[in-house]
């Protein structure tokens, strides 16, 4: 038996598509026939994954049509609408070609008798670990249409943070980048100029004039040699980031460097919180709790204590306790949960905090950036202002001894 995917008309000429399991394509075509369709078109049906190269290129579903997912379809459920109606309706709406294959797909599944959530499983690399556990958890539970109403407030804040988190650094990254812009510009152009006007002169070039010269010299003779460095080690950078063992010591310096320490930690804590309040409204246990929301954290520094602590949990170890050992979440954190263990409203209590952490995100980034632009700034015009004293010095004592 192989499951094929249809297109098939009825008497009044109304096109219908699905997928339906037969021996072969005969097969099929009476198969339908028994419910007044007329086969049209067929294929095998794979099931697989769409490719996403020649829309998304990454593979994985946007967090913002994620977001939109979530939003619509609790609605559909809260209103009543069956899951396969809601699909069925939402396969229609304006996502990218790449997601509405994907509905497609998970539709054709679900019409054919299995759960949303094993439909969605067939798709592990589009979808996120976190979505597709909480699908299973609401289904299991009978909340699907609250699981779906907080994933999309969960997406929607978290997206929310990282567009903050983007803004926040965009402007000191373009000084940065404007920055080494000038710099080339004068050392491949204005130098040049400045030097052929010296030597006509016949200045005695000395001092800071001279290294800049010499620079200048060194940049125009071996600029494609530099450019082909740069890109060799930008690709080596990609490569070794995506490895093992790189992944791990840019989690861990991320958490480790001064500048971005408390921005990493305070996001880390804002995602657990929310994540894990949204796991244990949800019904889950604390102990499976803990296994599903790791893997919002984001980091494999602070994943690897985490699941040490979650290991001591298991053997009887209070929650605050053993965060407190791993040292992973500010001391404000633990003290909430170890109320919310003393009062068994532990998930009352990570709800009402998110909110407060996700002000200290914020707080942290803004703090963060007004610090990080005057520094910018003060050596942007540093840089920029040696290499113009430089340059126009020799020009300024020949005026001096002119006079």
């Amino acid at each position: 038996m192989q499951q094929y995917k249809y297109t098939a008309v009825n008497l009044q000429k109304e096109k219908f598509s699905g997928t339906f399991i037969a021996q072969d394509e005969r097969d099929l075509a009476a198969q339908l026939a028994k419910q007044n369709l007329f086969l049209v078109s067929c294929s095998l049906y794979s099931g697989k994954t769409p490719s996403a190269f020649f829309t998304t290129g990454t593979g994985k579903v946007p967090l913002q049509e994620l977001t939109t997912f979530c939003s619509q379809f609790s609605i559909m459920l809260t209103a009543g609408i069956s899951i396969l109606e809601a699909l069925d309706s939402l396969k229609e709406q304006s996502f990218s070609s790449f997601f509405h294959n994907l509905l497609v797909m998970i539709y054709d599944d679900v019409k054919s008798g299995i759960m949303l959530s094993e439909a969605l499983n067939k798709h592990k690399k589009v979808f996120p670990d976190f979505f597709r556990s909480m699908v299973y958890v609401g289904e299991a539970g009978g909340k699907l249409e609250m699981v779906f109403k907080s994933l999309s407030e969960y997406y929607e804040k978290d997206n929310a943070i990282k567009r903050k988190t983007k803004s926040a650094f965009s402007y000191p990254i373009m000084l940065g980048c404007m920055t080494v812009g000038i710099v080339i510009l004068m050392l491949l152009f204005i130098v040049p100029t400045f030097r052929e006007t010296l030597n006509d002169l016949d200045v005695e070039i000395q001092g800071l004039t001279a290294v800049i010269f010499k620079l200048s010299d060194f940049m125009i003779a071996y600029w494609l040699y530099i450019l082909a460095i740069i890109c060799v080690l930008g690709i080596a950078i990609v490569v070794f980031a995506q490895t093992d063992y790189g992944s791990r010591l840019i989690d861990k310096l991320k958490i480790e460097m001064p500048i971005i320490r408390k921005i990493q930690i305070d996001l880390i804590t804002s995602r657990f919180a929310r994540g894990f309040a949204l796991l244990l409204s949800s019904g889950m246990d604390i102990v499976e709790a803990l296994d599903t929301v790791s893997i919002v954290i984001g980091n494999q520094n602070v994943a690897a204590r985490f699941k040490k602590a979650t290991e001591e949990v298991k053997h009887g170890t209070s929650l605050s306790v053993a965060f407190e050992k791993q040292n992973i979440f500010p001391q404000i954190l633990l003290q909430m949960i170890a109320v919310g263990e003393k009062t068994a409203t532990l998930g009352d209590v990570l709800n009402r905090s998110c909110s407060y952490f996700d002000d200290q995100v914020d707080a942290t980034l803004s703090s963060v950036t007004s610090k990080i632009q005057p520094v910018m700034l003060i050596l942007m015009g540093g840089i920029i202002g040696v290499l113009f004293i430089a340059i126009y010095s020799p020009m300024i004592s020949i005026m001096t001894s002119l006079v």
